[in-house]
């Protein structure tokens, strides 16, 4: 049997993001989404800690409908959403767990209280400076905070970490940071994964 998500994840032009605290909420304003508009892409589920997202991406008009139907189904559990009209195709990229290894170049990072936050500066950010889009990590092993790295020039990253910045507010916004130079120790291991654990993993195999 073919898994129901095998297919490489394709979101154009538009992308809506809601982020609920109460997982019967989210559950509920899924249904309300998708009974509303006529949706390309509908992902939801669980995160940590406890929370529920909803994913839909198609036209502008039908994910701009489907996000209103989301918000009033259950506004009172509604933490954070995202609205990206254009969202650009290396978020998309991101978002389907893929991972842009060029950690040996300046690293800038943003971390984010929220999901939605999470997208909206990888989307800034990626839009409007030269850098690579690394990786998005969401919520699971995170405390359901959201994680995004640029890498590139100095001067290319700190932009896009400006742009990304411009566009939160003030209670999505956990900690931004630029490494000039990434210590090559540092950059070997984030090219295994920025999972702690997933590192150990690795580590044990090479020397079973």
């Amino acid at each position: 049997m073919t898994a129901p998500f095998a297919q490489p994840l394709v979101i154009e032009p538009a992308l809506a993001l809601l982020e609920f605290s109460s997982i019967a909420a989210g559950v509920l304003a899924a249904d309300a989404m998708v009974k509303r508009a006529v949706l390309q892409v509908v992902r939801a589920g669980t995160v940590q800690p406890g929370r529920f997202l909803v994913l839909v991406g198609g036209t502008v008009a039908e994910v701009e409908e489907a996000l209103k139907a989301g918000r009033e189904a259950a506004p009172d559990a509604l933490a954070d959403h995202i609205f990206l009209p254009g969202v650009h195709p290396e978020v998309v990229r991101a978002l389907d767990g893929g991972r842009l290894l060029k950690p040996d170049e300046a690293l800038g990072i943003v971390e984010t209280a929220t999901v939605p936050a999470a997208i909206h500066a990888a989307d800034r950010g990626v839009k409007g400076a030269q850098v690579n889009l690394m990786e998005i990590r969401l919520a699971d092993g995170l405390g359901g905070k959201g994680i995004v790295f640029f890498t590139g020039l100095v001067a290319d990253v700190e932009a896009a970490l400006d742009l990304a910045d411009a566009a939160l507010e003030a209670a999505q916004k956990v900690r931004r940071v630029v490494i000039s130079q990434l210590h090559a120790d540092v950059a070997a291991v984030l090219r295994i994964s920025t999972r702690f654990g997933a590192q150990l993993n690795w580590t044990f195999s090479t020397h079973e």
